[in-house]
């Protein structure tokens, strides 16, 4: 079939692999080019954060982690693997995915910074997105589709073009297919320059997290729900500073590259599914929340599945 796929961030790219992979003619229309798309600020380690429901996000969440670990072999994508803590101020049981991350465990008392009560020991993929979404839109092209910059304002502009539409819009299938459930939750980081730190670190309950790239580190964050200004704030700043200092006291000092701030797209869970939308038999696949990456291969799977072969 003549698929088109909607947008060009981590979920676009991933769905419009799979579907040539699957045999079809595969065009892409994005508003924006990967390196301007939300999916270019994510933080990016392997994580199932703001996503739901549990068990679905389990599954697509299991599928990408193998294909992440698997892609970690090529240093062209980006992808390296990271020893990491997540702590707790109190005891905690253990996360949903737990069964899906290959050697998870409770971590031992003398890991755990000042202060902490509980973690896990996991070691994930972090993902450097201002390499692997031009490793992506570079394979993506290879495997003969194309990407076109176009807004795309309803799906009536598609007209005879394409068989099929997948609907990776994000934020911006509430206006494309009126989805009111749809809201943004911001995210500020900080990217700065920290050689002696090798080990992610998160702490959910402060939203606050510090995790070592290729060459940098990236330290966050908020989620600040229906916000969608995306200046840099000050305060934001700060206090990221300081909590990312806390739980890792050799970031005391680290010179900033940059700061980013995205709007997650969220959802009361994702939407992964077939609808007849004026005229047009769409498959949607967004509100990913802080996930989107994490999700990516498992939800493009699905929806080549969904489609079939050509």
């Amino acid at each position: 079939m003549r698929i088109l796929v909607i947008g060009a961030g981590v979920s676009g790219l991933s769905s419009a692999l799979r579907l040539v992979e699957a045999g079809h003619a595969v065009q892409v229309w994005a508003r924006e080019r990967p390196p301007e798309t939300t999916s270019a600020v994510a933080v990016a380690i392997w994580y199932p954060y703001l996503a739901e429901p549990a068990d679905r996000v389990r599954e697509w969440a299991g599928v990408t982690l193998r294909e992440l670990v698997r892609l970690a072999a090529d240093p062209a994508t980006g992808i390296v693997l990271r020893e990491g803590l997540e702590v707790f101020r109190h005891p905690v049981g253990d996360p949903p995915w737990a069964s899906v991350v290959p050697g998870f465990r409770r971590a031992v008392r003398n890991e755990l910074p000042a202060g902490y009560a509980d973690g896990y020991a996991m070691r994930l993929p972090v993902i450097d997105m201002s390499v692997y979404l031009g490793w992506l839109e570079r394979r993506v092209l290879a495997s003969g589709a194309g990407i076109t910059q176009r807004t795309v304002h309803s799906l009536g502009e598609i007209g005879g073009e394409a068989d099929l539409v997948v609907n990776c819009t994000g934020l911006g299938a509430r206006d494309l297919c009126h989805d009111h459930e749809l809201f943004g939750v911001r995210g500020h980081v900080i990217v700065v320059e920290a050689p002696a730190v090798s080990q992610f670190r998160i702490d959910d309950a402060t939203v606050t997290y510090i995790i070592p790239r290729l060459h940098d580190v990236v330290l966050g964050g908020t989620a600040e729900e229906h916000v969608y200004d995306t200046s840099i704030d000050a305060a934001s700043a700060a206090s990221i500073r300081a909590h990312c200092e806390r739980l890792n006291p050799l970031l005391s000092n680290a010179p900033a590259r940059a700061h980013k701030v995205g709007i997650r797209p969220c959802r009361a869970t994702v939407r992964l599914e077939v609808e007849r939308l004026d005229g047009m038999t769409v498959v949607h696949n967004y509100g990913h929340g802080g996930a989107g990456v994490t999700l990516s291969w498992g939800c493009a799977d699905e929806v080549a599945a969904m489609i079939g072969p050509a």
